[in-house]
């Protein structure tokens, strides 16, 4: 089985016939016809029927097709990755949540463009679940994301920095004059979600048995649009405290007398097999050290 093989019978998958195929790749189709034919003689299977309007894939044709494309894409890295002496280069396409992006992130980016300019980043802010999803799936490289440190399945993980979280309201809310807040306090209170979909709100809402329907609930995207929201005397939000320092420092918002009996980190994963990239090993690098500094820097 020669990597030649399976981008014939990808590029056949890919197009839809053998002759578009051999247009792709720039050979003839006698080449294609030959090496899916030698394809299916060292696997033992057939991977095409032939049809009168077509070709269609057989059930071991529709297994191979997703270990022949990573077959295909790794050889493709080990190859770059040889020519460029395991220098960091190529595109990396990063998930993040929009707290990370906003509040942490851009130095590290500014960093990565002075020190690997032969890296191009791509960053995206979506919820955690979706990133870490988005990541097994080959979707995105990697993904910065705020939660617990557990075992996460296809993934390796390193820890960043704690994360401190913070339960806020603005500077009119009733619950501002307490010198305590129970439970009850907070769950009969509007809660905002800023970043839905975030996992720390999973883990606040299941600490208290939070229940959607004892109070409103408002969900919002965005971190700006959720401190606006509290700050007007919507309700209050649990939101980690470096995306409201300032607004905490100013008044505009006001720390209230709760603190979370769970603690959560900011964390950045990768796949298993993608562990030997020297583009992630070097974002991974950079990373500790610009969130490091950061956070020293804050204290």
């Amino acid at each position: 089985m020669e990597t030649r093989q399976l981008l014939a019978f990808t590029t056949v998958v890919q197009t839809g016939s053998f002759t578009k195929a051999a247009a792709t790749l720039n050979c003839s189709q006698p080449t294609i016809t030959t090496r899916i034919k030698a394809l299916e003689e060292a696997l033992g299977v057939v991977l095409f029927r032939r049809l009168p309007r077509g070709i269609q894939m057989t059930s071991a044709g529709v297994e191979l097709l997703p270990f022949a494309r990573n077959i295909i894409n790794l050889t493709e890295k080990a190859r770059k990755a040889i020519t460029m002496n395991g220098e960091p280069h190529g595109k990396l396409v990063i998930g993040s949540a929009q707290s990370l992006t906003d509040y942490r992130l851009l130095p590290l980016i500014e960093y990565m463009c002075w020190r690997y300019p032969s890296v191009q980043l791509s960053l995206h802010s979506r919820n955690t679940l979706n990133n870490l999803a988005s990541v097994r799936d080959g979707q995105l490289d990697c993904a910065f994301f705020i939660g617990a440190i557990e075992p996460r399945e296809g993934l390796e993980t390193t820890v960043l920095c704690p994360e401190p979280l913070v339960m806020v309201a603005g500077p009119n809310h009733m619950l501002t004059q307490r010198q305590s807040l129970t439970e009850d306090d907070i769950t009969s209170s509007t809660l905002i979600r800023a970043e839905n979909g975030a996992s720390y709100h999973e883990l606040f809402e299941n600490s208290l048995g939070y229940d959607d329907t004892r109070a409103p609930v408002l969900e919002l995207d965005s971190v700006d649009a959720a401190k606006r929201a509290v700050a007007s005397g919507l309700g209050i939000a649990l939101m980690p405290e470096v995306t409201v320092s300032a607004e905490l420092t100013d008044g505009r918002l006001v720390r209230l007398p709760w603190s979370a009996t769970f603690r959560v980190y900011t964390q950045f994963g990768w796949r298993q097999d993608n562990s030997t990239n020297p583009a992630v090993t070097a974002l991974v690098s950079a990373a500790a050290q610009v969130v490091s500094d950061q956070v020293a820097s804050l204290t």
